[in-house]
């Protein structure tokens, strides 16, 4: 009886998968330069970027970035987590924190937490358990579970959006206290007395509310009206918000919005019921959005770097994933105040 043939041997890449080396070699360079260019592409020259971009473009090629990153102990990702990717806000950080990571060849992933923080711990969890090269994060309240699992990774960590002298690793941001003061202040000296708040019900936004607040008392005026809408703030719940202030029998003069849209809600409420603004009702809102200028009339608001905040942000990561210095890991970079026709 004849014997059974030998079985067929299976070919290493019999999934005909396209790899570095056929990258390479369409490129017509070496396949440490082709992945120089394609994870350092600052350390290539411009022809041999575009020659491998070239190539990958042709082939469809996506880098094994696992395989990479066991190899090198860097996975080239940064993930940033912010309460909600519907608010313009953080917009321009997120655009300058991608960007400028992008100069230096990481990627970036986006989670959102929400406003009440239920979700950033599982979120968290997901993150650390992928090591990536880095954290960035909205705010500085934490839980202690998430806290420690934070400090326990290693992983380079940057808060954004906030201040304390206190922060898990580094920190880019500013003192929302100090906004609610200078806000408080600014309204003061315009001859506003009887100051009210309209605020979204997250966390930050009440700090700034609390400060108003505070600052308005060591000034001797009456206490400031509040309505409170929940997070995150839409343009109806700021018309709704002055409706709710102006039911009350307090008179009010002067409102200052946790966000560029709750005044912009505001305003439009103002204009239906036929009140002026400013003469008869100030209005201030925190963002300085695209459209605080183009409001009617234009909007007077708090004008914070969210560009800057992204960058530093790279900064840290990139410096702190490379083994150099930061410097100092506390980054102040303020705020002010964008006086216009409104306030």
């Amino acid at each position: 009886m004849p014997s059974a043939p030998p079985p067929t041997r299976r070919a290493r890449r019999s999934s005909g998968a396209v790899t570095l080396h056929d990258v390479a070699k369409l490129a017509g360079v070496a396949p440490i330069t082709a992945s120089r260019a394609l994870n350092r592409p600052d350390q290539v020259s411009d022809d041999v970027r575009r020659k491998v971009a070239d190539a990958v473009a042709r082939t469809g090629y996506v880098p094994n970035l696992l395989a990479g990153g066991l190899a090198s102990s860097r996975s080239r990702l940064v993930a940033a987590v912010v309460p909600t990717i519907s608010g313009p806000v953080f917009l321009p950080t997120v655009q300058a924190l991608t960007e400028a990571l992008a100069e230096r060849g990481y990627q970036l992933m986006l989670g959102q937490s929400g406003y009440d923080g239920s979700r950033e711990d599982a979120l968290l969890e997901a993150i650390v358990g992928r090591r990536p090269d880095g954290i960035v994060l909205t705010g500085i309240l934490h839980s202690a579970q998430g806290r420690k699992r934070l400090l326990a990774a290693g992983i380079p960590v940057v808060e954004t959006w906030d201040l304390t002298p206190t922060p898990i690793d580094m920190l880019v941001g500013f003192s929302h206290a100090e906004v609610g003061r200078a806000m408080a202040q600014h309204l003061f000296r315009q001859g506003r007395r009887r100051l009210a708040a309209v605020a979204a019900s997250d966390e930050r936004a009440t700090r700034r509310t609390d400060a108003f607040r505070a600052a308005a008392r060591a000034l001797g005026l009456p206490a400031v009206e509040v309505a409170v809408v929940p997070a995150p703030a839409t343009l109806r719940s700021g018309r709704a918000a002055l409706a709710q202030l102006l039911a009350r029998p307090d008179p009010v003069d002067a409102v200052f919005c946790s966000s560029d849209m709750l005044a912009l809600g505001v305003l439009t409420e103002a204009r239906a019921r036929r009140i002026a603004v400013p003469g008869a009702l100030a209005v201030a809102g925190f963002g300085n959005l695209d459209f605080a200028a183009d409001t009617d009339p234009a909007l007077t608001t708090v004008h914070i770097e969210a560009t800057a905040i992204g960058q530093h942000a790279a900064r840290f990561i990139v410096e702190r994933a490379e083994g150099r210095d930061v410097g100092p890991r506390i980054v102040d970079i303020g705020f002010s105040i964008v006086e216009r026709a409104s306030a």
